[in-house]
């Protein structure tokens, strides 16, 4: 494969659409090549696929993918963390404004805001008033499939969930103090995913159909459950949405009620952004249903979120609107190893070394999310400098981890 002058690399693919792939200088295993070419040779694939520095393995479609179908939806190309993304704002403190030791400021945060499996024994009132706006979409499609239901949505609205979930609090490149933190749509996403990714393999069943991997069924439109998965996709995104405003309060909260910060203000800049969703788009000459799975819309002068690991750099970009890589960038770093290669290879000590002066766990728990289980974030950027320009580099002086 050749860099061409675009930044991307064109890998062919007998039989379907091309791929092409921002991945100079970034490590990638062939397997996720492999999978891609599976996922470009549907018939439904608009154009040709587009991969992300970041790409890796994932179920169905790959990880760090950009996938445009007409007239059609990949439900597992979604997942069944819909709507998962990051949130970030900028405040008016400085480093200097942060206290020596910030361990207070990461427990007070952690009080807040329910990690891991957790969520509130009783949605607060703010919640609760989301719900509301929220909840009769939830029951007009429980009302027709039941098995959409999920343990109480209310209870975890505002909460972080587990794996690569977190918040942290960063300093940029003038030593302003941000926040940011990343999650979903926690159980009601992961109920609509799996539901509706089972619907499809039914299908695909059902009609004794072909494909090169039954985790690629789709849903055309005008069949039976596509507007159904639609309509359910965008209710998720929406709560994801809404999951991250109420997580962001309460961190911001949580700050301003440490007796050793100064008054603050948090709304200098606020950038959100979804990076696995589905979305009506037009691109090249036709309107087309774009899915990122693990990437983020770069629009030309959109704001997008684009982290490292713990202990790595993340990044507040701005968009090119690259028409080639469907106005895309990556979500963040992406997996080098998996959860349990990274356990097996990665030490305590390795952990505690790429992590010092950082105000985060340091235990067994987090070994899979060490920041040498990720592709170095500094080539997944230079791999992808015709796609969104830096506005802001951050480095976590705390992190909290689902």
């Amino acid at each position: 494969m050749e860099t061409n002058a675009s930044g991307y690399q064109l890998i062919e693919n007998a039989g379907g659409a091309p791929v092409k792939a921002w991945t100079r200088g970034v490590p990638v295993d062939a397997r996720a090549f492999e999978q891609l070419r599976r996922t470009a040779s549907l018939p439904i694939v608009h154009g040709w696929v587009a991969a992300m520095p970041d790409v890796h393995v994932g179920i169905g479609a790959t990880v760090g993918s950009v996938v445009p179908t007409r007239g059609a939806v990949i439900p597992a190309a979604v997942g069944v963390d819909i709507g998962c993304g990051m949130s970030a704002v900028c405040t008016t403190l400085t480093a200097n404004d942060l206290p020596e030791s910030l361990k207070g400021l990461r427990k007070a945060i952690e009080m807040r805001v329910p990690v891991g499996r957790g969520s509130f024994r009783k949605a607060p009132d703010a919640q609760l008033e989301t719900w509301a706006r929220l909840g009769p979409r939830y029951q007009k499609l429980l009302a027709a499939r039941p098995s959409l239901a999920s343990k109480d949505p209310a209870t975890q609205l505002g909460t972080l969930g587990t794996g690569n979930h977190f918040i942290e609090v960063c300093l940029d490149e003038a030593d302003r103090v941000w926040f940011m933190l990343h999650s979903g749509s926690r159980g009601l996403g992961n109920r609509f995913g799996s539901v509706f990714i089972e619907l499809a393999r039914d299908d695909l069943r059902a009609h004794d159909a072909r494909l090169p991997d039954e985790d690629l069924a789709y849903f055309k439109e005008g069949s039976p459950h596509f507007d159904e998965y639609l309509e359910a996709v965008t209710l998720a995104q929406e709560y994801a949405a809404q999951n991250r405003r109420h997580m962001m309060l309460a961190v911001i909260d949580a700050a301003q009620s440490t007796r050793v910060l100064r008054p603050f203000e948090a709304t200098v800049r606020v950038v959100d952004c979804h990076h696995n969703y589905v979305a009506r788009e037009h691109h090249f000459g036709a309107e087309v249903l774009v899915t990122r799975k693990g990437a983020v819309r770069a629009a030309k002068g959109q704001l997008g979120i684009i982290p490292g690991s713990m202990g790595a750099r993340s990044y507040i970009v701005r968009g090119k609107g690259n028409a080639q890589s469907f106005e895309s960038c990556s979500h963040g770093a992406g997996r080098a190893f998996s959860r349990t290669a990274a356990r097996a290879q990665f030490t305590l000590a390795e952990h505690e070394a790429a992590t010092k002066g950082i105000e985060c766990r340091k235990d067994a728990g987090v070994l899979d999310e060490t920041p040498a289980a990720y592709k170095p974030i500094e080539a997944v950027m230079a791999a992808q400098t015709d796609l969104v320009d830096v506005l802001h580099t951050l480095r976590q002086v705390v992190c909290v981890k689902g």
